[in-house]
């Protein structure tokens, strides 16, 4: 049997406060009509893959995607409170354009760009790093020789893409991570490997 685990991670589909540009952190947050139409499109893709188990973020809006996925892959799915998208704090539900307002002090640390800054009420990027990088790893270690769907958020796909890249923390990033983007990983018991990053080729 392959030592080897492969990862199928997906972000959720379009949400109303991506439309409105408000970070949703920890919030449920609701498809759009075109998130819902994205989730469908990637799960007519995804019945053409063959893997063992299908997990979600247990955020609404990571769910309702594999809700999605589901209903024409026909897996049942694992929900995982580690795969949570990193707590924004106060900055929950607010426009951005007006958090630089509301929070004189606190904006400027956190467009610092330091790994270490704690969101007043929510968590550092290391934090949510280590969380996300943790729970990769013990869902690749427990699915060894598998193929599984893990269905999550932006500021967790952008974790593991840094460790697998060994891209530090503090860097800005420099890649997009799109809504219901087919990100494969591979996990060798030892090191990460990326196979292919963004695909939305499902969306054309």
């Amino acid at each position: 049997m392959s030592q080897k685990t492969t990862l199928l991670v997906i972000r959720h589909g379009e949400t109303e406060d991506n439309v409105a540009r408000r970070p949703q952190g920890q919030e449920h947050g609701a498809l759009t009509r075109f998130g819902v139409a994205q989730a469908q499109a990637l799960g007519k893709r995804l019945v053409s893959y063959e893997f063992s188990h299908l997990y979600s973020s247990d955020l609404k809006r990571a769910y309702d995607t594999a809700d999605l996925i589901a209903q024409q892959t026909g897996h049942s799915i694992t929900a995982e409170q580690c795969l949570r998208e990193r707590h924004f704090g106060v900055f929950q539900g607010i426009l951005w354009s007006d958090i630089e307002q509301l929070y004189p002090e606190a904006y400027p640390s956190y467009r610092s760009g330091d790994p270490d800054y704690v969101v007043p009420g929510g968590e550092s990027t290391r934090q949510l790093y280590e969380r996300s990088v943790s729970c990769f790893e013990r869902l690749a270690r427990h699915h060894i020789g598998d193929t599984i769907a893990v269905v999550t958020h932006g500021g967790v796909i952008n974790c593991l893409l840094r460790h697998t890249l060994a891209i530090p923390l503090h860097k800005p990033r420099h890649f997009t991570i799109r809504n219901v983007s087919l990100n494969v990983f591979v996990f060798d018991g030892k090191t990460w490997f990326v196979e292919f990053f963004g695909d939305v080729s499902h969306l054309d």
